[in-house]
Parts: C-alpha cells; sequence; structure tokens
C-alpha cells in the first residue's frame, strides 16, 4: 500500500455539520509517510505533506501520547510540531518540523506517540452559505517512535527474538508472544500452521518492549509437530516484511 493509500485508509471522519453530500469524501492532504523515527542523535526531523485536492487545505498538526480524544492543547508531550497550522495550496506541499523538546524519556527503549494531522474543511462560499451542507474534517494518526542511541541490537532484528506459544483464551485458542527487546513490534497478520489446520489473527496489534502479549485466533491450531508460526510486520519505513519461524515445542502450551 502506498503512503497516499495509507493515509486515505487510516483516515478518520469527523462530522462538522449536517446536511446532505453529493461527492465521495476524501482527504486531500496526503502524508509523505505512515510513521517517523525519531533517533535521538537528530535535533529534529522533517515529514512532508501534499496537498492532491484542487482546493487549499487548512491543516492542523500535534503530537499526542495515545490519548486519542484529548484536545491538543490538554496534551504534554515532549515534541513540538512547526508549524502548527498551514495553508497548503492545490499541488504544493508543506515540510513539517517536529522538534524533540529535551524532557526526560527512557533511555533503554523506544517510546511511542502519536503524529496527528487535521485537515480542516474551507469555509463555504457566499452562493453555499445558506445552502444544507455536509463538510468532513480528515483526522490522521501516525505512529511516532522515540529512539534512544545505543540501544541492543535493531529494530530489524527484534522478531526473531519474539517467542510464541499457543494458548487458549475464554475457551478460544490464541497466540501469546513475548518482545524482550528494546524495540516496539508492529504486526499486521499472524498465522499458526499446524498440518493441515490453521489459525489466524488479522487485525494487527502492536507489541511493546519487554511486554508479553496474546493474540486471540480464528480458525482451529493445536501444537503439533512441524506447527510453525508466519507472520507480517512493518518496518520502519513501514513496508510489510513477512517471515515464518518454527512453533517448538518447549514455547506451545498445550490446549485443554
Amino acid at each position: 500500500m502506498t503512503p497516499s493509500k495509507a493515509f486515505r485508509a487510516a483516515a478518520m471522519t469527523y462530522f462538522a455539520s449536517f446536511g446532505y453530500l453529493t461527492m465521495p469524501a476524501e482527504a486531500s492532504v496526503v502524508i509523505g509517510g505512515t510513521r517517523v523515527i525519531y533517533d535521538e542523535r537528530e535535533s529534529e526531523i522533517t515529514l512532508k505533506m501534499s496537498n492532491e485536492g484542487r482546493a487549499p487545505a487548512l491543516v492542523k498538526s500535534w503530537i499526542d501520547d495515545g490519548q486519542v480524544y484529548n484536545t491538543p492543547s490538554a496534551i504534554q508531550v515532549p515534541f513540538t510540531v512547526l508549524p502548527p497550522i498551514t495553508r497548503i495550496d492545490p499541488a504544493k506541499s508543506q515540510t513539517l518540523r517536529i522538534v524533540y523538546t529535551g524532557e526526560s524519556l527512557p533511555k533503554d527503549r523506544e517510546t511511542v506517540f502519536w503524529l496527528n494531522v487535521l485537515e480542516v474543511p474551507p469555509e463555504p462560499s457566499a452562493k453555499d452559505a445558506d445552502a444544507n451542507r455536509l463538510q468532513f474534517a480528515f483526522r490522521s494518526r501516525i505512529k511516532l517512535f522515540y529512539r534512544p542511541e545505543n540501544l541492543p541490537g535493531s529494530s530489524a532484528d527484534a522478531l526473531a527474538q519474539l517467542t510464541w506459544r499457543l494458548m487458549q483464551i475464554d475457551g478460544r485458542p490464541a497466540i501469546e508472544t513475548h518482545n524482550p527487546t528494546p524495540f516496539y513490534v508492529s504486526l499486521t497478520e499472524i498465522s499458526v500452521l499446524s498440518g493441515t489446520r490453521s489459525a489466524t489473527f488479522d487485525d494487527g496489534g502492536m507489541v511493546k518492549p519487554g511486554e508479553t502479549r496474546a493474540f486471540p485466533l480464528k480458525g482451529d491450531a493445536l501444537p503439533a509437530a512441524g506447527a510453525r508460526v508466519r507472520y507480517t510486520f512493518l518496518n520502519d519505513y513501514g513496508g510489510a516484511v513477512s517471515g515464518e519461524t518454527p512453533l517448538r515445542a518447549g514455547g506451545a502450551a498445550p490446549l485443554p
């Protein structure tokens, strides 16, 4: 999936007024990436936004710490986004500058934040002022990972260090994984293959540094000899990478 399509697929739509809409609603502003890695050694990082629509776009940007419904004024994070509000004309672009303001963050693991980009609809023209209208404000959130320097290993190697075991949640099969690394691992799909049986998790999920997390499975799988885990994860550039690992006998808990 291209960054443009990923942005549109992830856009969160909010109703600004009630009325009717005669054309499909679609965001005009496209973010030049699906995630941001902020290396501690950088004084700032940049991200490009482009307006692919036919009208000027007013864009508001801010960073949150996971509290999606908090207003920007109520959020306390160690980052500043410049410019916080900007106008982007059609076929033009704007570069966002993200600056770490120096507040203390863990040095032994990554920390995740979210960059918000809100595209505010333009004011109606004079001829449309009295018409019934339905306006949309498109909001996108992408992950921002703050990465301290000198972390052991690399994000690319983190997946190979995950451990897996089969278990049950409320009587249904699940796959549990433990992440012993200092990096976040973003999984989009997990499959457990055991002979002719298979079970999958395809809702996506993120495993924090040091976290043990269970994902419910759809289907049927047993910890038999030769069972394996197949997965898809997102790398630092937002690209989907697939891999497979044996489900070792010592890493699988018998299912009742």
